[in-house]
């Protein structure tokens, strides 16, 4: 198994209406990618204290690990910012795009309000450094196979890369009461699509095997988005964080 290149790796926009702006801003947050953001905006903080910048022509960075930067044209340092965790959301109002960024503990809000977009863009960045570093799914998978206990004390794999009607499963086990669990392994921090997923396959097991078989479906990877995180919730699927070397 390995992660499906996108198609549409880069996706950008250059002096767009507000409409298209925010139809392509909205998109990228949903499949956690890096979006970024050109043109005159206005700047409101709200939280431990409270900040406003008037109208100025800036650069916004919004990242899948829900960090959001705001940079002028000087300095190294971003004017305004928002640390990994926050949730981002965009929508249109009274004319303008507004990227709204918030953080619950401490209760932090960051609003961005665009009066005029120069430039969106849309990327699906790899870093090859960090993925070398991270090691491969294969590796993840050894890992697990010498030690099931990483995943949780009593696992016991049964066989890997398991045909179902959905694809493959990674690996294919019983958890210590004797319930079907099956792994979906990411070599790298992850979003909703690979809950997606794993959902597919514990769906095509349930329905393969007898009507009363409890099918447990487990997420492996060095990390998840917070979208990611409340998708396996409400799929009641779990997370396990595991890299793919010690």
């Amino acid at each position: 198994m390995t992660d499906d290149p996108s198609e549409d790796a880069t996706r950008t926009l250059a002096e767009p209406a507000v409409g298209p702006a925010s139809s392509l801003v909205a998109d990228g947050l949903a499949s956690d990618a890096l979006v970024t953001l050109f043109g005159r905006c206005t700047v409101d903080y709200e939280g431990r204290a409270a900040s406003e910048l008037g109208p100025g022509d800036r650069h916004v960075m919004l990242k899948p690990d829900g960090a959001a930067l705001v940079h002028t044209d000087e300095g190294q340092k971003p004017v305004n910012w928002q640390p990994p965790g926050c949730t981002h959301e965009c929508r249109v109002d009274d004319g303008a795009l507004v990227i709204e960024s918030r953080r619950e503990t401490p209760d932090e809000r960051l609003e961005i309000r665009f009066s005029d977009v120069a430039h969106v863009a849309v990327f699906r960045p790899t870093d090859e450094e960090t993925l070398e570093l991270e090691g491969t799914e294969a590796d993840l998978k050894d890992r697990i196979l010498s030690e099931p206990s990483l995943v949780e004390s009593g696992f016991r794999p049964l066989a890997t890369e398991r045909e179902t009607p959905a694809g493959a499963v990674d690996v294919y086990g019983e958890d210590s009461e004797g319930r079907t669990t099956v792994l979906e392994l990411k070599r790298r921090r992850v979003g909703p699509d690979a809950v997606g997923q794993l959902d597919r396959y514990v769906a095509a097991l349930e329905r393969d095997l007898h009507a009363d078989a409890e099918v447990r479906g487990i997420l492996v990877a060095p990390s998840v988005t917070e979208r990611a995180r409340s998708l396996l919730a409400e799929q009641g699927l779990e997370f396990v964080s595991l890299t793919p070397r010690d």
